[in-house]
C-alpha cells in the first residue's frame, strides 16, 4: 500500500494557468483594440477616455499596449487560480488538504465518510457533521480511488442529503446566531467572496449547522450530534 497518494490538478493544469491564460489574455486584449475605434463611438461603454487613447494612437503602440494588458491580465488571473488550486494528500492515518499556502490534516481515526457533493470533497464525523468541504475541480474518481485504496470510508453520495432544506430568513429551528450568519454567508454567495463564504462556513459547522449550495441558494441541516471540532 502506498505511504500516501496525491490527487491535484497536475502538471498541465499549472501549464494552462501560467502559459495558456496570459496567452489568451493576449489575443483579447488585441481584439479589443482592434475594436477600439468602434467602441470609442459608443457613449454608453466604460472607459470611453482609454479606447479613444488607443485609437488615436499607431497601430503599432495601441496593439501592443492592448495584447500587453491582456497578457498581465491573464497573469494576474493565473496567480489567482493557482494560489486557488486544492492538493489532497490521502495517506493511510490522515489526510491533508492544501490550499492558497495553508494546509491542514485530518485524521482518519476523525472520519466516519468521505464523498465528493458537487464540486466539493467532504469529510464527515462520527457525529454527521462536517470536518471539512472543500471545492474543487478535482476529478471525483481519482479522489474515490485515492481514499478507497487507503482505506478511508468512501461513500457514493451524502448519506444525510434527504435532511437538508432550503434556508429562508427567521427559520425558529435554528440555533441563536446561525440566522445571521446564513444572511451575511448569502451575501457573499450572491459578490462571489469565496474566502467569505467559507469562513461563515466553518462559523455555521461550530454551531452545528451543515450547510450546502445549489448555485446561489442555501440548503441547512442541523448535527445530531455535538458540533464539529
Amino acid at each position: 500500500m502506498p505511504d500516501e497518494i496525491v490527487v491535484d490538478g497536475g502538471r498541465g493544469e499549472l501549464v494552462l494557468m501560467w502559459a495558456g491564460f496570459p496567452l489568451v489574455g493576449g489575443g483579447l486584449g488585441a481584439a479589443v483594440t482592434a475594436l477600439s475605434s468602434w467602441i470609442a463611438g459608443l457613449p454608453w461603454f466604460p472607459f470611453q477616455g482609454v479606447f479613444e487613447l488607443l485609437d488615436r494612437w499607431p497601430d503599432e503602440l495601441s496593439y501592443a499596449i492592448g495584447a500587453g494588458a491582456g497578457v498581465l491580465g491573464g497573469l494576474l488571473l493565473a496567480v489567482v487560480a493557482v494560489r486557488d488550486r486544492l492538493t489532497v494528500t490521502v495517506g493511510h492515518r490522515s489526510v491533508r488538504l492544501h490550499r492558497d499556502g495553508h494546509g491542514r490534516d485530518v485524521a482518519r481515526t476523525d472520519v466516519a465518510g468521505v464523498f465528493v457533493d458537487g464540486k466539493a470533497l467532504v469529510l464527515l464525523n462520527t457525529a454527521g457533521g462536517e470536518l471539512a468541504r472543500e471545492t474543487s475541480d478535482l476529478d471525483g474518481e481519482r479522489l474515490g480511488a485515492a481514499f478507497t485504496r487507503q482505506g478511508w470510508p468512501w461513500l457514493a453520495q451524502d448519506p444525510h442529503r434527504d435532511t437538508y432544506r432550503r434556508w429562508v430568513e427567521g427559520l425558529p429551528d435554528l440555533p441563536p446566531g446561525a440566522d445571521a450568519l446564513l444572511r451575511a454567508r448569502q451575501r457573499a454567495l450572491d459578490g462571489g467572496h469565496d474566502g467569505e463564504v467559507r469562513e461563515l462556513h466553518g462559523e455555521l459547522v461550530r454551531l452545528g449547522v451543515v450547510v450546502r449550495d445549489e448555485g446561489k441558494r442555501q440548503y441547512w441541516r442541523l448535527v445530531a450530534g455535538p458540533p464539529s471540532r
